[in-house]
């Protein structure tokens, strides 16, 4: 006689908990799966809403299709994986002494009783809003729901927007930005804090906003939403801390999201001090029958170990196999941590990063650290190669990396994926400087971008070059600092462009002849850069071989600069 099949309940049907349950089905073809979904789609592709939004594709069901086109519905997951999916029910509560679960059909109101053997909770988040007055005012839209992707698709279609504002300068508000763009509407991007997109440093940063700026889109920094304006009970404006007011028929929210943990919090498990729900690397609860996974539970940082928030599509899929595997094999599959890797595209740009920026290392403590700033191609200039700007962060006793940042209209996302395995697998710069990655001409410079970052971090590790950052030669600049800036690029790239600073062009092939132009005391600092440095560090090992002491290389040259520039 066979045993009672085991029973599976899934809280959440958007990345994680169908992941789990499609997992769990693969390998149990008699377990008793129930999805419970409040909303009334299921398995949503909710990376894609921006690019719906913006009318990169017109198909909704593209969102919720699988790959040869079926729309997941709750049909697809009855016939084609034999799981219940209810939708439009929400979970009221778990009660773990019984081992149920109690919900309700919204539309009709009737509640229903689940019994379970296993438990998945897969919450997901909720999108926070400014406590300001006026945040109930219509045209006020986030973009976390394929409901809301639908709203702001309306919007577009409609054609009746003339100002937007976007509340928010992270990933999900420069893509709004971008969607908002490409359906002819103005657009302003609102960030309290002194920088956009918090994951690059500063200088990265800066060189993203002016890009943005340069399609017409506007750029707020330091100064949040006191109050949003309207009449007639329709939005109208924002209104800033500073009392700045801007004109707008619609705002977009986009200031991030709370764990859903309110369901697990009432049932007696255990909730993080980041507010998501605490699980160990098997994705179990602190309920050893009970899992968790998605944007509603609390990470592990695989860098600085400390518990992390990442609320991020892959991740959630990642996690959701992880616990459709404990499910049925309890203890048979791990989710070690993050590494924090994203990616966004903005315009023609794309922003990447993995790991940590050298702000948040220091502010894990990792204060013995070294960074790199690097410009250079994609791929050779015969091929129409492209611009890529990253930064490297190293630690400097043992050499491992630590982070990467790269932006640029270049191929990013490769060099982001290369850095983001090198991360994980704990791979020193000395790792880095020798690997063999794929090269030719239409994929890759004879030496790769990360290999030539790897090359530029070891020469500082060594002490063959002295780097500075762009950002303190601007701090030079504006304090009078008593240093000598050398331009090594060519007369006509000089022309074309200036970055203004009190400057001196001598060309690199130049300055072997005209070293009685530079200073006679040795000791004197001395700034060099071109292009992207690469001119500047070979003149700098010139000028070092000629005795001065305190020559440094401008990391990225002018490619890396962001500040107002000659022209």
């Amino acid at each position: 006689m066979s045993s009672q099949p085991i029973r599976i309940v899934v809280i959440g049907g958007s990345a994680a908990g169908p992941k789990a349950a499609a997992k769990a089905r693969r390998l149990d073809e008699h377990a008793a799966i129930t999805i419970i979904q409040k909303e009334a789609d299921l398995s949503m592709a909710s990376c894609g809403y921006p690019y719906y939004a913006g009318g990169v594709f017109d198909d909704r069901n593209l969102l919720i299709c699988t790959p040869a086109g079926i729309v997941r519905d709750s049909g697809f997951f009855e016939k084609a994986k034999r799981i219940e999916a209810l939708v439009l029910t929400e979970a009221l509560s778990i009660d773990r002494a019984a081992k149920t679960v109690t919900c309700k059909h919204l539309p009709s109101g009737a509640t229903r009783t689940l019994p379970y053997d296993k438990l998945v909770i897969a919450t997901g988040a909720t999108t926070l809003y400014p406590s300001v007055p006026g945040a109930d005012l219509e045209g006020i839209l986030s973009l976390h729901s394929l409901e809301d992707a639908d709203a702001l698709r309306a919007v577009r279609d409609a054609k009746q927007v003339r100002n937007a504002v976007v509340v928010g300068g992270g990933l999900i508000g420069f893509e709004v930005c971008e969607a908002l763009h490409l359906a002819g509407i103005q657009t302003t991007v609102i960030e309290k804090t002194a920088a956009i997109l918090p994951f690059l440093d500063a200088e990265l940063s800066k060189l993203v906003a002016n890009y943005v700026r340069t399609h017409g889109a506007d750029i707020i920094k330091g100064n949040g939403v006191a109050a949003f304006l309207g009449e007639d009970g329709k939005l109208t404006g924002v209104k800033l801390d500073n009392g700045t007011e801007l004109p707008c028929e619609l705002a977009v929210v986009a200031v991030g999201v709370r764990p859903n943990a309110t369901l697990a919090a009432a049932a007696g498990l255990t909730i993080g001090a980041l507010g998501g729900i605490a699980v160990n690397e098997f994705m179990q609860t602190s309920d050893p029958d009970i899992y968790a996974g998605g944007d509603c539970v609390e990470c592990t940082s695989l860098i600085s170990g400390a518990k992390v928030r990442a609320p991020y599509g892959d991740l959630a899929n990642l996690q959701g196999r992880v616990i459709g595997e404990n499910l049925i094999t309890e203890g048979s599959a791990k989710f070690p941590g993050v590494t924090h890797t994203g990616i966004c595209k903005i315009f023609d740009y794309t922003v990447g990063f993995t790991g940590l920026s050298a702000e948040q290392a220091r502010a894990a403590g990792m204060t013995d650290i070294e960074t790199v700033t690097v410009a250079g191609l994609d791929i050779p200039g015969y091929m129409n190669g492209k611009l890529l700007v990253s930064k490297m962060v190293a630690d400097r006793k043992t050499g491992r990396v630590l982070g990467f940042q790269c932006i640029g209209p270049g191929d990013v996302s490769k060099r982001v994926a290369t850095m983001a395995m090198a991360i994980r697998g704990q791979l020193t710069i000395a790792d880095l400087a020798n690997a063999d990655l794929p090269y030719a001409p239409p994929y890759s410079l004879a030496l790769d971008h990360v290999i030539v970052c790897a090359h530029v971090m070891e020469n500082k590790l060594l002490g063959r070059m002295k780097g500075i950052s762009v950002t303190e030669v601007k701090a030079r600049v504006d304090a009078g600092a008593d240093c000598f800036i050398l331009d090594t690029r060519t007369p006509r790239e000089f022309e074309e462009q200036r970055l203004g600073i009190g400057e001196t062009l001598i060309p690199q092939g130049a300055l072997r002849a005209r070293l009685n132009e530079l200073p006679p005391d040795k000791d004197r600092e001395i700034i060099v850069y071109c292009a992207i440095s690469l001119r500047g560090y070979e003149c700098a090992a010139i000028l070092q071989g000629y005795g001065w002491r305190n020559v440094k290389v401008m990391e990225g040259g002018v490619a890396a600069w962001p500040y107002p520039r000659e022209r």
